[in-house]
């Protein structure tokens, strides 16, 4: 590796954390503003799993596929899906605002609602299970970026190894698990609302990706034959 490589390869790490940790600041103020208050132990579970899952995420692809880090990085995807680059947007806001909005005002101001504390290794495991999952995924998939486009320009194929063979789209998984697990760390049963939203637009995404790839990635309707669900085992 050159050192040219290297430098870049370490800008792109250090950068990846840094956004990752810009936008769990964000979260976390959104989420105590919102509460008005700091709720112990709960709070710290859920904030502090959330910081652990982001360093994970940058860490474990920076050391294992920076080169799709240095592209995940880019403002700019030449070829991307206009209806995905407004889709993802709003899965993001949808995560980063409005799920600690409602956690916030259910948990710490308002109470309207409460999960029983033995729900926390529940979510404690979902947390696990997407960390794996979105990692597993991107280390086996070269092509793995934010937004849906074929990268023609990088010799674009199907993969076919490694989560790709239990699903179609386990990074969208990744995010459901995900979601579905910060209502039982927080104790929220309203958080199921916004996290209930943000998991029908990633089927929504799924669905459109799926008519894109079947459509114009080579090869892709013999893999759909192969690995038949989309986001669910056994299920979808």
């Amino acid at each position: 590796m050159t050192e040219e490589r290297q430098k870049q390869y370490w800008m792109a790490g250090i950068k990846s954390l840094i956004i990752s940790y810009i936008i769990y600041s964000v979260q976390a103020l959104v989420f105590y503003f919102s509460a008005g208050e700091i709720i112990p132990v709960r709070s710290w579970i859920y904030l502090g799993t959330t910081f652990i899952h982001v360093t994970v995420n940058s860490v474990v692809q920076w050391k294992l596929n920076p080169t799709l880090l240095i592209q995940r990085l880019k403002i700019r995807r030449k070829g991307s899906k206009s209806w995905d680059e407004v889709l993802m947007r709003v899965c993001n806001l949808t995560i980063i605002l409005a799920v600690p909005i409602v956690t916030g005002l259910d948990a710490g101001r308002f109470h309207w609602s409460t999960l029983d504390i033995s729900l926390i290794p529940l979510g404690l495991v979902l947390v696990a299970l997407s960390t794996i999952l979105i990692n597993w995924a991107m280390v086996a998939n070269p092509f793995f970026e934010a937004t849906v486009r074929i990268q023609k320009n990088r010799a674009h194929e199907v993969v076919t190894r490694g989560p790709y063979k239990l699903v179609r789209h386990p990074g969208y998984l990744s995010g459901i698990l995900f979601s579905l697990a910060i209502p039982l760390l927080i104790g929220s049963v309203f958080t199921f609302i916004p996290s209930g939203i943000y998991i029908l637009l990633m089927i929504i995404r799924t669905e459109l990706e799926e008519k894109t790839l079947r459509k114009e990635l080579s090869g892709y309707t013999e893999y759909v034959k192969k690995t038949k669900h989309r986001l669910f085992p056994g299920i979808w």
